[in-house]
């Protein structure tokens, strides 16, 4: 019995040392240690480390942009912009361009394809030159985004980002109307002489922007309203490869030799400013003045030598297309593209490629004259007076 009592006290005399053991280390405050000195001995990274740090060369993704020419102040103004927008989301950027030259094109997106572009954003020369190089970015799963003209015949395509081309259209053909008022004159009997300048055949806009045109003017040809001395008004009769500056002062040329030798052209109706330059050469050769029997010039992209020209009275007016508002909505759907989300579009039923409706961003445009380009362009930023007065 005394065994067992012993045992007994030894037991309970363990389990008090035991216990002093444990607690022994316990703060005396009964306030906890502050979290920054937890932090301290666990250091982790900080979240704003991980905002702030730059990705390195190998996680950033990359976007192809293939232009079509450097020898437009528009498409330099273009992939500038785009260029520059995407470098401050952090993406690397490859920006090329073809000098009009197909297979040149061809080989800077298959070189961006190569490279590992993570997105391809195109201003195509002749899209369905590039189907072949498409389908070659949908094999590698590459997300396409049409610029400005729309790839044709292909399903490699994911979004398209253009200014509504049949809307310039109609509005080149009202501002014709409106200043030749011809529904006066067609009430009248009276009569204009009116030659067409239209788009490349390889860029679909260039026929958008034709029917769009049409649907105002095409009812005074038919009554008499207008008149085409050269009798060729149709988009496959007076639509000039690869936008040539030089093809439509040819043309010009040849119309004025050959139809207004003793009558004078009074409507030059064209798709492009660089067609207006060519325009305003050949009616300068055939003693043509701006202030004696100019007659009315239209045209497209409100380039500066345009606009310029609309000042001195040698154009009558221009299309003024916001690229930095182009620009823009495309870096945006880039991003959405590159993040996995869908970026905000507003037309899914009026661009068929041929093979698809392609989901469409399209941007609005401005008549510019002589009476609203300083109210348009210089009060709102696109150029400033010293750039128009150069």
């Amino acid at each position: 019995m005394q065994n067992k009592i012993r045992l007994i006290f030894i037991f309970l005399l363990l389990t008090s040392i035991l216990t002093g053991c444990v607690f022994s280390g316990a703060p005396e405050s009964d306030t906890p240690a502050p979290v920054t000195e937890q932090a301290e001995d666990i250091q982790p990274e900080s979240v704003s480390d991980q905002v702030t740090e730059k990705p390195s060369a190998a996680d950033m993704k990359r976007v192809g942009v293939a232009m079509p020419t450097s020898s437009s102040e528009r498409w330099l103004d273009d992939g500038a912009n785009m260029k520059a927008k995407l470098e401050v989301l952090g993406y690397e950027v490859d920006l090329q361009y073809a000098e009009d030259d197909i297979e040149t094109q061809i080989e800077q997106i298959n070189n961006m394809i190569e490279n590992d572009a993570d997105c391809l954003v195109i201003a195509s020369i002749d899209s369905e030159a590039l189907i072949d190089v498409l389908d070659k970015a949908k094999g590698e799963g590459i997300p396409v985004i049409a610029y400005d003209r729309l790839l044709m015949e292909t399903d490699a395509i994911s979004y398209y980002a253009s200014f509504d081309n049949e809307a310039i259209g109609i509005l080149i053909g009202r501002y014709v109307e409106e200043k030749k008022d011809l529904k006066k004159a067609s009430r009248d009997g009276d009569s204009y002489s009116i030659e067409f300048f239209m788009g490349s055949p390889d860029d679909n806009n260039a026929l958008y922007l034709y029917n769009g045109m049409m649907e105002v003017l095409q009812p005074y040809l038919e009554g008499g309203t207008l008149v085409c001395r050269s009798g060729l008004t149709s988009f496959e009769d007076t639509c000039i490869l690869r936008w040539s500056q030089e093809t439509a002062q040819e043309r010009c040329s040849a119309y004025l030799d050959e139809y207004y030798t003793e009558d004078q052209l009074d409507i030059a109706c064209s798709a492009f400013d660089g067609f207006a330059y060519g325009i305003k050469t050949a009616l300068l050769s055939h003693d043509y003045e701006p202030d004696r029997k100019w007659p009315l010039i239209t045209g497209q992209d409100a380039e500066r030598l345009a606009v310029k020209n609309i000042m001195n009275g040698s154009q009558t007016m221009t299309i003024y297309k916001d690229t930095r508002v182009l620009s823009s909505k495309c870096v945006t759907m880039v991003q959405a593209v590159l993040e996995g989300a869908i970026p905000e579009i507003n037309d899914t039923h009026k661009y068929s490629n041929g093979k698809m409706y392609v989901p469409s961003f399209l941007c609005t445009s401005i008549t510019v004259d002589v009476d609203n380009y300083e109210k348009i362009l210089i009060d709102g930023g696109y150029y400033t007076k010293v750039q128009l007065m150069k």
